[in-house]
């Protein structure tokens, strides 16, 4: 058989036995919705060949009916493992009954060993690679091991054969594809490739032993266990990104299991503290730390009162340059300053702990963040983020800010007082994809699922990516009137009301506490507001029971068309604003944000 070129193997079918290199197959098997998935790889030596990592006994049957397109099972000698996890271990116990020859081996470390012995094989004997100097001489090649401790498993190795210049990497460069893609295509592999190294490995410097390992043969191609097979353009480029890194994602995370969302987390503090280490002078701190926070927020400036001593108080401000004005401060933030943590809950009690939003008529909106010294344990400064557009309160504002508040902190207190402060970690806690209270979708999920939609889009006219923004009328009357456990009554059956009115391809999304979005895929635009109107009629006829029955819960929607190319942002904000103009029309209704096809009449 011919050779695969890269671009042939990004559309091989993987329903059999795939080449990749000089007598290099791949003969794993695709799972379907599974983005963990595992690969095996047979070098082909005649009766002296090669199976890398044979798989799970969910998996094995496929690959042996692959092994078999290119030779009979009884050839292959050797099976490596280059660990002892069951994803490529729990097929040795059918092989053991199946092997046949008497010098068939298993190749391993003798870490690994000590647990692989516990199948009970009886048929293959252990072969230690460190007790062969590190190789195994094949028929025309002679496969070298590298030494990758505790990534992930103490006795971790890789394997390298010079002849094809490829690398089994095991673990590494391995990647959790939402997707099945056997080969990497470009350098946005590496995306897959962060979180499943930031909460797998153990730490940065394990990770880059293992790289410097690594890099001391000439790699062509990488073939790991996971995700997606790395051609040569792109071998560079991953391992000096993945030196970057840091690892060990699950000490911040405190139970959560969402890696995704902590590795968000997680590159957004690792840029805060880079901030404080590379700038020394508050301007280009505070410059830096508003970019960050635009990622967030729709932020527009940072100013700070910090208080000197006394009843003395700094302002630093843009409009200064930050050079620090003494400046009575205005009354919100006077009453804040010199507080500690109860009494700024008392006083912050209809809002989030670690901030206060408001939104005042007529006035831009702010965020203000008491910074609490940790010495004295009260707040000594107040960061105040200016807002371009109100913002709500949520899961994912409340742990950023959290984590953004000590660095905050650190930053004014070096510039104002001089003074050491202990930095302080605050815990982080993660959604799941779905929102525990309403079981819709989570708002990062949604900027994965959305943005694929909005992709396709790009590449493809036929559909249109369109989104109804809804927002529950006069919620926090309801709150205040029959307390939030009816509140919460109120957000499932309107939760309930939306998942039994989409169809199976919509996106519907918690935003945060009253507010929902639901994204749609069609290209019969011309119903959306149709939907939407039918909609709010449903929610409008809902009824509670005690002591609610008397209570009418409507929503207020904004619907907005993508247009070719628009970032998803930009396509939330335009419904967010035509969810607006529904809000200021007298609520309980429907808008459509400019360019949007009018509102049909509902039938009577």
């Amino acid at each position: 058989m011919t050779p695969y070129t890269i671009d042939d193997l990004a559309h091989a079918d993987t329903d059999h036995a795939i080449r990749v290199a000089d007598r290099v197959w791949w003969v794993g098997h695709r799972q379907n919705d599974d983005p963990f998935q595992c690969h095996v790889y047979l070098i082909e030596q005649g009766d002296q060949s090669v199976l890398l990592d044979p798989g799970s006994q969910l998996t094995f049957r496929h690959t042996l009916r692959k092994i078999e397109e290119i030779i009979p099972f009884s050839h292959i000698r050797y099976f490596v493992c280059h660990h002892s996890d069951p994803d490529i271990t729990g097929a040795l116990p059918l092989i053991d009954q199946m092997v046949g020859r008497d010098n068939a081996v298993l190749v391993t470390h003798w870490r690994t060993q000590t647990l692989i012995k516990h199948y009970g094989l009886s048929q293959l004997p252990f072969w230690l690679v460190e007790e062969h100097d590190w190789k195994l001489p094949l028929v025309d090649r002679c496969l070298e091991f590298v030494f990758t401790p505790y990534a992930h498993f103490p006795g971790a190795i890789c394997t390298f054969d010079p002849r094809s210049q490829v690398l089994f990497s095991s673990d590494l460069f391995g990647g959790l594809t939402p997707e099945f893609s056997l080969v990497a295509q470009d350098e946005r592999y590496f995306e897959a490739m962060r979180p499943f190294h930031e909460h797998y490995m153990p730490s940065r410097d394990i990770l880059g032993y293992a790289l410097r390992a690594i890099e001391r043969h000439p790699i062509r191609l990488i073939a790991p266990q996971h995700g997606s097979i790395i051609p040569e353009p792109l071998v560079g480029f991953m391992i000096n990104q993945l030196k970057t890194l840091e690892c060990g994602l699950y000490l911040i995370a405190h139970g959560d299991t969402d890696i995704q969302r902590l590795s968000q987390l997680n590159q957004t503090l690792r840029d805060i503290t880079q901030t404080l280490l590379i700038y020394r002078d508050f301007r280009d701190i505070a410059h830096s730390l508003l970019e960050i926070t635009q990622r967030l927020l729709p932020a527009t400036s940072l100013e700070f009162h910090a208080r000197l001593d006394g009843q003395r108080v700094l302002h630093l401000t843009p409009e200064s340059r930050y050079s620090g004005i003494e400046a009575e401060p205005p009354a919100p933030v006077a009453q804040i300053l010199n507080l500690d943590h109860k009494q700024w809950h008392e006083l912050n009690v209809a809002g989030a702990t670690e901030f206060m939003l408001v939104n005042n008529a007529g006035d831009s909106p702010i965020l203000m963040l008491p910074l609490f010294a940790p010495d004295q344990g009260t707040a000594q400064a107040v960061a105040i983020i200016h807002l371009a557009e109100p913002v709500v309160s949520t899961d994912q504002l409340r742990q950023i800010i959290g984590q953004m508040s000590v660095p905050l902190q650190v930053a004014v207190e070096r510039e104002v007082i001089y003074r050491q402060i202990d930095l302080e970690r605050q815990r982080i806690y993660e959604q799941s994809i779905r929102d525990i209270l309403t079981g819709l979708f989570t708002r990062v999920y949604m900027r994965e699922a959305v943005q694929r939609l909005c992709d396709i889009q790009d590449r493809s006219s036929v559909h249109q990516v369109a989104v109804l923004m809804l927002d529950i009328d006069h919620f926090k009357r309801i709150n205040d009137s029959y307390g939030h456990n009816q509140g919460d009554v109120v957000l499932q059956r309107v939760a309930a009301e939306i998942l039994g009115t989409i169809r199976g391809s919509d996106i519907p999304v918690r935003l945060g506490g009253e507010e929902f979005a639901i994204f749609v895929a069609d290209d019969e635009t011309a119903s959306l507001a149709l939907f939407a109107e039918r909609l709010r009629v449903r929610i409008a006829a809902l009824r509670f029971l005690a002591p609610m029955t008397d209570q009418i819960v409507t929503v207020s929607i904004g619907v907005a068309v993508r247009q070719p190319q628009e970032p998803l942002l930009d396509l939330i904000q335009r419904a967010d604003m035509a969810l607006y103009d529904a809000k200021n029309s007298g609520r309980n209704r429907v808008r459509l944000a400019p360019g949007t096809l009018p509102l049909p009449a509902m039938p009577g």
